[in-house]
């Protein structure tokens, strides 16, 4: 099972936003670090972008069963059908969410504690840090 750890973040809530996604392999293999900005966004939009970058990942390397693991609990929530997606904002990335799911097959959401998201937080930072450029860096295989 390939496993996805996502996270966002925005300085200022809206801010200066960004994303990052992790991806490993059952051995821990790092497979994909995934950042980038998206300008001036909410926590939850940049919590959804990198929750798409895995997704969007995922598909492009036709991956048919993924576990993702995120820090907000409302997004892992919303994407399990535990809440409902209420903010009108939020809609249009929660229905691509549930697009690239159907895409890949069989997708499982766990939350986790921040302390076991770091590599995505570390990403979404960069992402912040990155002024609105979108940026991927994907190990070699």
């Amino acid at each position: 099972m390939i496993t996805a750890y996502f996270d966002g973040g925005s300085r200022g809530n809206p801010g200066p936003a960004g994303y990052g996604a992790f991806i490993v392999d059952d051995a821990g293999t790092v497979l994909a670090e995934l950042a980038g900005g998206i300008g001036v966004a909410t926590n939850n939009v940049a919590e959804y972008r990198g929750l798409l970058a895995a997704l969007q990942w995922a598909v492009d390397n036709d991956v048919r069963a993924l576990h993702v693991r995120g820090d907000s609990l409302l997004l892992v929530q919303q994407m399990k059908g535990v809440y409902r997606v209420k903010n009108e904002g939020l809609l249009p990335l929660y229905r691509e969410a549930r697009h690239l799911c159907a895409r890949i097959g069989t997708v499982t959401f766990e939350h986790v504690p921040r302390e076991r998201n770091k590599d995505a937080d570390r990403l979404s930072n960069v992402g912040m840090d990155s002024n609105g450029r979108a940026s991927s860096d994907t190990p070699p295989a």
